[in-house]
């Protein structure tokens, strides 16, 4: 069982560099970071899990790709991820340019997770209509893995063109997003994984998955439990479940809040 951790980075808490050097240090897996372009002052799209006030760090998070490239300059083995990155509010040829960069400079450590958003108006100052998301982050992702893998990459809107650097790992996707037949199929069309937040309901879960899959003729998508709160219990657990990857939360805080956690979590690796 590999363990990675996840934490809003931000201009107030602990600085990125230190936490990926601590994280490496301590022999976890993976670091992965989100993404909140701006937070829109009217505050008129509820948060999904039900928080009354938003947390200060929404309105703070750094910019991830930027964040990642400075975790991956201080690191050698740590694998750097978005958790999630936005795509459709996102160019794809400037995106998709920006990880390959980031991907050809660490030595292949990178991994996208995506998403499709849950703030409306945040979604709507980048020009695309909420209920349009999932369509326009597909798409946009389907652009950038051409981008990553042809000499000559093409699509919809953007002629045929040339683009280096090419990612050496060529940057494994995983969507994040609750279980169901749409999330699934999106999953089995166009990414290699799926990125559960906190984990719960993974097992009852998985047929649908598999089947998703089998549909798809394709192997089956590798599932990493995402921001959990890590026991031994509950990794065992993971791991019979045949996954191999587990991402921890930490809280947006300082060298002294999370310091202390990364131990905790480190004694279960």
């Amino acid at each position: 069982m590999r363990l990675g951790v996840t934490m809003f980075t931000t201009d107030l808490g602990m600085p990125v560099v230190d936490l990926a050097k601590a994280a490496e240090e301590r022999g976890f897996h993976s670091l992965y970071v989100p993404e909140h372009t701006h937070i829109p002052v009217s505050r008129r799209t509820p948060h999904p899990m039900g928080l009354g006030e938003l947390p200060e760090e929404y309105k703070r998070t750094l910019d991830p790709l930027v964040a990642l490239s400075f975790a991956a300059a201080v690191t050698e083995r740590l694998v750097v991820g978005t958790g999630i990155l936005l795509p459709a509010q996102r160019d794809p040829i400037v995106t998709a340019k920006a990880i390959a960069t980031l991907d050809h400079l660490s030595g292949g450590r990178v991994v996208v997770g995506v998403g499709f958003g849950w703030n409306v108006e945040e979604i709507e100052n980048h020009g695309v209509e909420y209920g349009r998301r999932r369509a326009v982050a597909r798409a946009n992702v389907l652009a950038m893995r051409k981008l990553w893998r042809d000499e000559v990459a093409g699509f919809e809107g953007f002629e045929p063109s040339w683009s280096w650097p090419k990612p050496i790992s060529a940057p494994p996707v995983y969507i994040g997003g609750a279980a169901g037949p749409k999330l699934f199929a999106h999953v089995a069309e166009y990414a290699d994984g799926w990125i559960p937040i906190g984990g719960k309901g993974i097992k009852a879960a998985l047929p649908a998955l598999r089947e998703a899959c089998e549909k798809a003729e394709r192997p089956m998508a590798k599932v990493i439990p995402f921001g959990t709160l890590p026991t031994r219990e509950k990794l065992d657990y993971y791991a019979e479940l045949g996954i191999e990857e587990s991402v921890a939360n930490l809280p947006s805080g300082s060298a002294d809040e999370i310091l202390p956690l990364l131990d905790e979590y480190a004694r279960l690796i």
